[in-house]
């Protein structure tokens, strides 16, 4: 299967998304051709254990190790990275290649946008997640105890490699947590995408290499269009927030510790879905289909726990909180989106209650 080339086209500068089965093998050659020459890998010690033969022929380093799990993407842990580099006399003409999930790839690329105020960058996701979102976009950043992502930068790498063949490592659960960004994808901007993971669902998770390899990339193509049009997230690109709005409130409230990013996505769609039906804006059977798609992927953590005040104020620490007014992605159809900054606190309790959150 020939690789499958999406160029990003942004205002600071192009870059390629290689996605194809089979590319780790070649990744060596591929960064020689895109990056400089010297480069540090960083990744953490399981995703290294799998995949660090692939990548440990194109660095010259040994590789930057750093701890593994969203609550490890803060501050303290991107000082590991800068010490490392600073040991290594690493100057502007070094690069980091990121190797792991969203966690890796947005905390090494925020210190290659800050080391030195900028020196090269390469993303080869391992999580499926990864692979059809977080590697595309040159979004990067850390946590901060108070809300998620707080801290960072827009900063767009050299190349992207994607590997579907890399997910067979991948334990089921941040399996499915990949796909229910891939839904995001659907429910926001494309139909298509909806359908496809609703029919090829049995093919997805037997991982089929050229089911995924096709819906990698189409994912990948639609987030290159919206980066291409609002590289920095002024307009368009917001809809790609779509669920992240209570979703990232779900995260920060359990201190990142029981819900899988996409978990929690999973979450804020079926918050966001409520609300555009009780704006009169969704059908309800739409509703009720990213319901039972959701339901497919398998059973979601408990929320029942979890109170409705609590993710209203943590919403309000949000970064999509613009001039003190928060822009909530809605959807008015299957593929469609819209943004409303008039959201009461009113209607998110009863959309959050409705979706199981308590008083």
């Amino acid at each position: 299967m020939d690789a499958i080339r999406i160029d990003v086209q942004t205002r600071s500068h192009p870059y390629p998304v290689l996605v194809g089965e089979g590319l780790a093998s070649r990744l060596s050659g591929l960064l020689d051709e895109h990056v400089a020459a010297r480069r540090f890998v960083v990744s953490n010690p399981t995703v290294w254990r799998f995949h660090g033969r692939a990548v440990s022929a194109g660095a010259r380093t040994e590789p930057i190790l750093v701890p593994d799990g969203e609550r490890f993407k803060n501050l303290p842990t991107v000082a590991r990275i800068y010490e490392a580099l600073i040991r290594a006399g690493a100057d502007r003409a070094a690069a980091i290649v990121t190797l792991g999930g969203g966690v890796v790839g947005d905390m090494a690329g925020f210190a290659a946008a800050t080391y030195l105020r900028g020196i090269g960058l390469a993303h080869v996701p391992t999580t499926l997640l990864a692979q059809v979102d977080a590697s595309v976009g040159g979004k990067v950043g850390v946590n901060h105890p108070l809300g998620k992502n707080l801290i960072g930068a827009f900063y767009q790498p050299s190349l992207v490699v994607i590997d579907p063949a890399v997910l067979a490592t991948l334990p089921r659960r941040e399996f499915r947590s990949g796909l229910y960004e891939a839904i995001k994808y659907g429910v926001a901007l494309s139909a298509d995408v909806f359908a496809r993971i609703s029919r090829d669902m049995t093919a997805i998770f037997a991982r089929n290499p050229e089911v995924l390899v096709s819906l990698v990339a189409e994912c990948c193509r639609l987030k290159a269009a919206i980066v291409a049009a609002d590289e920095r997230e002024a307009g368009p690109r917001r809809v790609l927030n779509y669920g992240h709005t209570a979703g990232h409130a779900i995260e920060v409230i359990t201190k990142y510790r029981r819900f899988r990013h996409g978990e929690a996505v999973a979450y804020g769609m079926l918050v966001a879905a409520d609300l555009s039906v009780a704006r009169g804006l969704l059908a309800d059977d739409a509703r009720q289909a990213l319901v039972r798609l959701i339901g497919q992927l398998g059973p979601l953590p408990p929320i029942g726990d979890l109170s409705a005040g609590q993710i209203i104020e943590t919403m309000g620490l949000d970064k999509k909180v613009v001039d003190g007014r928060l822009h909530f992605v809605l959807s008015p159809g299957i593929g469609t989106t819209t943004i409303a900054d008039d959201v009461s606190e009113e209607e998110l309790e009863a959309a959050l209650r409705r979706v199981g959150f308590s008083a």
